[in-house]
C-alpha cells in the first residue's frame, strides 16, 4: 500500500466538505486501547495480510479484497476498526458521515457520492463511510423517497468501479435495511456485538492501566458492567476515575456503581 504524507489537514477535495481527515499517526493514537473479538481479529488480520501480498494474488489472478462492511450496535468498535486498518496500512483515514451528504435535491446527493469515491481512487486512503444505511437502504418498499433509488444505483456503480490502493470501509447499525445488491458488493463483512466477559475484562484492564484500585475491583466491576458497550465502559470508567481523583484515593467499586447509575447506558440490557 502507498504511504500518505501526514500533514494534519483535510486535503482540498471538492464535494467532500463534510469529511474528516485523520493522518496515520492520529489513527494509531486512537487505537491504543482497541479490543477486537477473536473472530473479527482473525478477519482483519487476514484482510491486511492479503493487501500486503498484492503482487502474489495478482499472479494467481485472485481479486484483492478492498471493501469491508461492519454492522452491529453502537459503541461496539466499528469506527475504531476503521482507524485500526488505517494505522496498520499507514494510510490516512477519510471519515464521511453519509447522513450529512444527503441534499434536498437528490441529484446533488448522487453527485456527492461520486465525488467521495473519485477522491479515494485518486488519493490512497481508508475511506470510512459511517451511517452507511443513510443512502444504502433497500430500493424495495422505500416509502420515504422513491428517488433515493438513483442514489443507490450511483453507489453501486461507485463500488463496482472502486480500485487502486484505497480501502472502503462502511459501518451501519441497521444492516437488515441495506439494499441486497449493496450487501453483495462487500467482499468482507464483520458483525459486532456487546463485549463478552473476556473482551470486557481486557478492555477494562487497558482503560484502568496503572490507576490505583481497591482489591478485587476489576473483577467486580467487569461483572457490574455486563451488557455495556465498549463506549459505555469507557465513559463509566472515566467518570469513576474522576471521582477517585477528587477524593485522592484508589478507584473503588462504589465509584463505578455510582458512575454507571449516573451515566445510564442505554445498551446495558443485562446489567446486574
Amino acid at each position: 500500500m502507498n504511504k500518505a504524507k501526514s500533514n494534519g489537514r483535510m486535503p482540498r477535495a471538492k464535494g467532500i466538505d463534510t469529511a474528516t481527515y485523520y493522518t496515520p499517526k492520529e489513527c494509531a493514537k486512537k487505537v491504543r486501547r482497541i479490543v477486537l473479538p477473536t473472530a473479527n481479529r482473525r478477519i482483519v488480520d487476514e484482510f491486511l495480510t492479503i493487501l500486503n501480498m498484492k503482487e502474489k494474488f495478482e499472479t494467481h489472478d485472485v481479486p484483492i479484497p478492498n471493501k469491508l462492511l461492519m454492522f452491529g450496535p453502537p459503541g461496539t468498535g466499528k469506527t475504531l476498526t476503521a482507524f485500526y486498518l488505517a494505522a496498520r496500512l499507514e494510510l490516512p483515514l477519510v471519515l464521511v458521515r453519509l447522513d450529512a451528504i444527503i441534499h434536498s435535491h437528490l441529484g446533488e446527493t448522487a453527485s456527492n457520492v461520486r465525488k467521495i469515491f473519485e477522491y479515494a481512487k485518486a488519493s490512497p486512503c481508508v475511506l470510512f463511510l459511517d451511517e452507511f444505511d443513510a443512502i444504502a437502504r433497500t430500493r424495495e418498499n422505500n416509502d420515504e423517497v422513491k428517488e433515493m433509488s438513483r442514489v443507490v444505483n450511483t453507489l453501486l456503480q461507485c463500488l463496482d468501479e472502486f480500485e487502486g490502493d484505497s480501502v472502503c470501509a462502511a459501518a451501519t447499525n441497521l444492516e437488515t435495511e441495506l439494499d441486497g445488491a449493496i450487501w453483495r458488493r462487500f467482499d468482507t463483512k464483520m458483525v459486532y456485538s456487546m463485549p463478552e466477559d473476556e473482551a470486557r475484562e481486557e478492555y477494562m484492564d487497558l482503560l484502568i492501566g496503572e490507576f490505583s484500585c481497591d482489591q478485587g475491583v476489576r473483577d467486580l466491576a467487569s461483572a457490574r458492567l455486563e451488557g455495556c458497550s465498549f463506549a459505555d465502559i469507557e465513559q463509566i470508567l472515566l467518570k469513576a476515575k474522576r471521582k477517585a481523583i477528587i477524593e485522592d484515593r484508589a478507584l473503588s467499586l462504589k465509584d463505578i456503581e455510582e458512575s454507571h447509575h449516573e451515566y445510564q447506558p442505554r445498551a446495558a440490557l443485562v446489567a446486574k
